[in-house]
């Protein structure tokens, strides 16, 4: 009997470990756009949770990014707006910097 609890026990273990880990993500669609703004200002770099299977990363400054990326402003949906500017997304540019056709 004690086996098959342990057994029991140990194959419910991962299921709250991951249950806990998604809680842990701040959903943006339960925040307004100034609390998701001033969430990302404090911290300087959150995860949000952004759709039923989606995230994403919003950062406050260039030092969250690595060296060849740049700012792009992040939009996302909040509670009270579609389409809040919450932060910024570290991306590749299109072009590389110092690459021009006149040079």
């Amino acid at each position: 009997m004690r086996k098959l609890f342990l057994c029991a026990a140990a194959l419910a273990l991962p299921g709250l470990v991951i249950s806990t880990a998604a809680e842990a993500r701040p959903d943006l669609r339960k925040m307004t756009c100034a609390q998701a703004q001033n969430m990302v200002r404090q911290h300087g770099a959150v995860v949000f949770t952004t759709g039923q299977y989606t995230y994403s990363m919003f950062v406050s400054n260039l030092s969250y990014c690595d060296r060849n990326q740049v700012l792009f402003t992040q939009y996302g949906p909040t509670r009270d707006t579609p389409r809040c500017p919450v932060a910024f997304e570290c991306k590749e540019p299109l072009f590389p910097r110092g690459l021009s056709r006149w040079d």
